[in-house]
């Protein structure tokens, strides 16, 4: 005869399936946005990373080059003057290629503009994946950036907007009546910011506009890739 010993067989009753689910689902809605917004910061200070290193270029160039950037010496004495006049970005990159060592540092991680990748050399246009265009570029160039004036805009990220529309590739001007703001594209409307003093700043859209009034330019050109 099977005595009855009181102790309830192993395994989850329906109920208590069911309360196991609920109490993952709930930890799962409150880690996942964490999870992502720690994926978005990281992006974020890869781009900052990235462009701190652009700038310690930019710096190293000038001294090898009586102290002017690529943007301000003619392409005949090895610089890029002529084609960021034109709003050409890359070729201001390409003539600091012993200084950038990388491409790959010119590329955003988070960039979303399925057109663009990573290049993986500074080689001839016929080496494969070579720099030697705007699609390899997640960067903007302040044309007119100079040590002198420290708060310049020298780069940054490329994901702007005037008045809610994406600025295209070219020569733009930033003017402080023009609402200038950062797009969704990368680092949930927020960018980074190269100045022309080697430090690099994360802006959100208030700062930003902030920042292009204390530049000491009027007119803030910058060549967008």
């Amino acid at each position: 005869m099977k005595v009855n010993s009181g102790k309830r067989e192993g395994g989850l009753t329906l109920v208590e399936a069911l309360i196991v689910v609920a109490v993952l689902s709930a930890l799962v809605a409150m880690v996942l946005p964490q999870m992502m917004r720690r994926k978005h910061c990281s992006g974020g200070v890869s781009c900052g990373n990235n462009l701190k290193q652009v700038g310690l270029s930019f710096r190293q160039w000038a001294l090898d080059n009586n102290d002017k950037y690529p943007t301000q010496v003619s392409v005949t004495n090895g610089g890029a003057m002529e084609w960021a006049r034109q709003g050409i970005a890359w070729p201001v990159f390409q003539v600091m290629s012993n200084e950038l060592n990388t491409p790959k540092i010119l590329f955003c991680p988070q960039e979303s503009d399925a057109n663009r990748y990573v290049a993986a050399n500074f080689g001839s246009p016929q080496s494969p994946g070579a720099f030697t265009n705007n699609q390899s570029l997640s960067y903007f160039v302040g044309l007119d950036a100079d040590e002198t004036q420290p708060q310049m805009f020298l780069t940054g990220d490329s994901n702007l907007e005037i008045s809610g529309r994406r600025v295209r590739s070219g020569l733009v001007t930033l003017r402080t009546n023009r609402p200038v703001s950062w797009s969704a594209a990368r680092h949930q409307h927020q960018g980074n910011i190269g100045l022309s003093d080697g430090s690099v700043q994360g802006f959100s859209t208030a700062r930003l506009r902030e920042a292009l009034t204390k530049t000491g330019d009027l007119t803030n050109r910058i060549v967008m890739p």
